[in-house]
């Protein structure tokens, strides 16, 4: 029986090597590399190709969720069978949502104990997603709300109009609508605000501006910022 190759992208140093050493004491698994920032994970990720990825959600130069999604596009197009185990300490809804839409396959926080996340290794490779008890919570919200929301016009103040926008640009706007927060978002880097000054004047963390600039990159189709807001100005999204 081959062993699951693993590769892990932790920044703390002692975390990163007491799984590590927990993962090379099994048999059945091989760890291919490790790294401690998104950078060298990212590089580590391209060329080793491993089964399953497990990745720090908190990395020092871009985190978890960036990294996955970057590494995720960059093999598109090659089939790849390596599957994405996002470590963190956030339970955060937003942060658990954009995880998945980058890509990620499994999610479990950081407390887990290593025969779990021995487990959850195993599972995950075996094509199935794990998402630690903790967080399904958030998962299944989600899913019940989109299912059980009823089709209601949106009140007049809060409405987006499109203008003038590509039949599968509107289709995107309708099936993935931004909420309001993310227009706010949205305008202000039309405007050419930093995460920085985005997050100063709307009086959140500019964590929390990059969970959101992603999620508009995400739900736009946009490949930057710069496309996002040519976008948000050709569609009516905003003035």
């Amino acid at each position: 029986m081959s062993k699951i190759r693993v590769a892990l992208i932790e920044d703390h140093d002692l975390t990163r090597v007491g799984i590590r050493t927990a993962l090379q004491q099994r048999d059945t698994i091989e760890v291919v590399g490790d790294a401690a920032n998104a950078t060298d994970g990212l590089k580590l990720l391209q060329s080793s190709k491993p089964d399953v990825a497990i990745v720090d959600i908190g990395l020092p130069d871009f985190d978890g969720i960036e990294l996955t999604q970057k590494f995720k596009k960059s093999i598109a197009e090659s089939d790849p069978d390596t599957k994405v185990l996002i470590l963190t300490f956030q339970d955060n809804e937003e942060e658990v949502l954009a995880a998945f839409a980058a890509g990620a396959d499994s999610y479990c926080m950081k407390d887990i104990s290593f025969d779990q996340l021995l487990d959850v290794v195993k599972v995950t490779h075996e094509g199935n997603s794990w998402i630690d008890p903790a967080i399904a919570r958030i998962v299944l919200k989600q899913a019940r709300t989109k299912e059980s929301a009823p089709e209601e016009p949106k009140p007049e103040g809060k409405r987006v109009t499109i203008k003038a926008a590509e039949p599968e640009f509107t289709h995107i706007i309708e099936t993935y609508p931004l909420t309001e927060r993310e227009l706010e978002v949205l305008e202000l880097i039309v405007q050419g605000y930093s995460n920085a000054a985005i997050a100063e004047k709307l009086y959140i963390t500019v964590g929390t501006v990059k969970t959101h600039v992603r999620n508009i990159l995400n739900k736009l189709c946009a490949d930057d910022r710069t496309q996002a807001a040519v976008l948000a100005l050709r569609s009516g999204l905003v003035g």
